[in-house]
């Protein structure tokens, strides 16, 4: 549930993320998203071919936040489908 966004559909959680190079990565301006409630499903309408060449150009970005307990958190918080719990390398 999200405060506020109590009326019609809304897509809260997109997972693998961006960040992480998920197809989310992906979309450009103009592209067709079809969004299949029915069958929980979220659809990029553009050929195999063009998702592959932008999978080859796509790098992720650099972190913003490079020292202190914010870099730390970045490089250990999981994605939002697993929970987004900390794993501590060597620990888990």
């Amino acid at each position: 549930r999200f405060s506020g966004a109590s009326r019609g559909a809304s897509i809260g959680h997109v997972s693998p993320e961006a960040a992480v190079g998920g197809p989310i990565a992906l979309v450009e301006e103009g592209d067709i998203i079809e969004i299949d409630i029915n069958n929980y499903a979220i659809n990029l309408k553009v050929s195999d071919e063009e998702l592959e060449k932008r999978r080859k150009e796509w790098s992720p970005r650099e972190p913003k936040v490079t020292t202190g307990y914010l870099s730390r958190y970045a490089a250990m918080v999981t994605s939002g489908n697993r929970g987004a719990i900390l794993e501590v390398p060597g620990k888990n």
